[in-house]
């Protein structure tokens, strides 16, 4: 089906992978030049056109989904399949609501699923304002967990907006000598370690990162740590994005239960803006791009 595109988001994929950081992601996206032209994994529009084998939208649907692998969604108009990782937009979500939903949320449930962590657990999670961080917060709330979010100062109360039981202000204590103890410490922006979060965890707590960390030894530690028993650190690689996991988000933006945080906004003719912001990894939440004129 051919979707146009009203909104679309600049992430850290799409900064990854334009700039091979790491560089092994060129094995992927191409050695001597992109194989993907037009990034852009994250969009929200109408289906314009559908081709003879669709049969689950229809011509004039609001969808929102993620092209995963495929991006494209940095231009007007993207082409995606029946199956591909795509739903219906609720009727009470705009396409600049329900754009952000589907990646920095995507690698926070990866961590979740992968940890395991439900109701009655208690959970860290570090960099709770970026995208995955405050996705993270959201879902894990949902889900019956106790929270602490950990942040600077001007972003407490937004944290705690986002239901998060407790808030550390990074910027006035060390949240590494916090006394409490978690079944899991989430790293959602890749800059602490196992070695720092270890003593925050419980004797089986699990330390979670969405980065290689330092000298990209999280892998590493990944499939080392859980033969040694004890505190140990797991390395989620995302699954495949499933049109089901789209429509477990539609679900919950529907609800009201998880709303994508908007930081900044951006008309794709200043798409490169947008980039350069995103690169200095001082967002909060998403940045958007309106394809509106």
């Amino acid at each position: 089906m051919l979707v146009k595109v009203h909104v679309t988001t600049v992430n850290r994929t799409d900064c990854g992978f334009r700039a091979a950081e790491p560089f092994f992601v060129r094995l992927l996206t191409g050695l001597r030049r992109p194989r993907r032209t037009i990034l852009g994994s994250e969009f929200a529009g109408v289906v314009e056109e559908v081709g003879g084998r669709v049969t689950s939208f229809e011509v004039g649907d609001d969808v929102f989904g993620f092209s995963e692998w495929r991006f494209g969604a940095h231009a007007e108009y993207l082409s995606m399949p029946d199956d591909g990782s795509l739903a219906t937009m609720p009727a009470n979500v705009t396409y600049e609501q329900a754009a952000p939903s589907t990646e920095g949320s995507h690698y926070a449930m990866s961590m979740i699923r992968k940890a395991k962590i439900g109701r009655g657990q208690d959970v860290m999670v570090y960099g709770a304002t970026g995208a995955i961080g405050s996705a993270a917060v959201q879902l894990l709330k949902s889900f019956g967990v106790t929270v602490t979010a950990v942040c600077d100062t001007k972003h407490l109360e937004l944290v705690r907006g986002l239901g998060a039981d407790r808030a550390i202000d990074y910027t006035t204590e060390d949240f590494t000598k916090d006394a409490q103890r978690y079944d899991a410490v989430m790293d959602a922006v890749g800059k602490s370690s196992f070695g720092r979060c270890k003593p925050l965890l419980k004797p089986r707590g699990i330390y979670l990162s969405s980065d290689l960390g330092p000298l990209s030894l999280n892998p590493i530690l990944g499939l080392v740590t859980p033969l040694l028993g004890g505190k140990r650190v797991m390395f989620p690689i995302p699954r495949k994005y499933l049109q089901e996991e789209v429509r477990f988000f539609q679900r919950m933006i529907a609800s009201e239960a998880f709303k994508p945080v908007i930081d900044r906004r951006y008309p794709l003719d200043r798409i490169i803006e947008a980039y350069r912001y995103v690169e200095t990894g001082q967002k909060v939440g998403n940045v958007v791009i309106t394809l509106d004129p």
